[in-house]
């Protein structure tokens, strides 16, 4: 799977902002945001079940999932996280003093650093991720509503 780079440039409107919404439109709109808020909530709650902080949970989350790779770099962490390299080595230095990542060298770029979960994060992880892929489950059927909505939009 190929990465996407996330933009944090503000969004370009599509349609003519003289067009309008309609009040479904609102509707929908709100009723994404708040099917996604959910989500969020019950993902920092049950992080911090777990004893970790959202931020952490989602650190976690990104090194496993980081393409084909067992590690990530500091930067590429940062940008998947949507924050500054040196906020991402605060967080790193966290969690290696929690016991859930080590710092590797590189072996091709002996200038960058990797970074990979031990058992312990692997563990936490793996059961934080059974109960996330529920509740998207139990949550599934109300997005697909919602977003077969957003596709027949003009």
């Amino acid at each position: 799977m190929a990465r996407q780079r996330v933009s944090r440039a503000r969004p370009k409107t599509t349609r003519n902002a003289k067009a309008g919404l309609t009040a479904t439109d609102y509707k929908r709109l709100a009723e994404f945001r708040y099917l996604l808020r959910r989500f969020l909530v019950f993902s920092e709650s049950a992080a911090l079940e777990a004893g970790l902080s959202a931020q952490q949970h989602q650190a976690l989350l990104a090194i496993k999932g980081f393409a084909d790779h067992e590690h990530i770099g500091v930067g590429e962490l940062a940008e998947r996280l949507g924050i500054r390299h040196h906020s991402a080595v605060g967080l790193i230095d966290r969690l290696v003093a929690n016991g859930l990542v080590c710092r590797q060298p590189n072996d091709v770029d002996r200038r960058q650093v990797l970074i990979a979960l031990t058992p312990k994060a692997e563990s936490l992880l793996a059961g934080l991720s059974i109960t996330h892929q529920d509740e998207l489950k139990r949550l599934a059927p109300l997005l697909r509503v919602l977003l077969a909505h957003f596709e027949q939009e003009p």
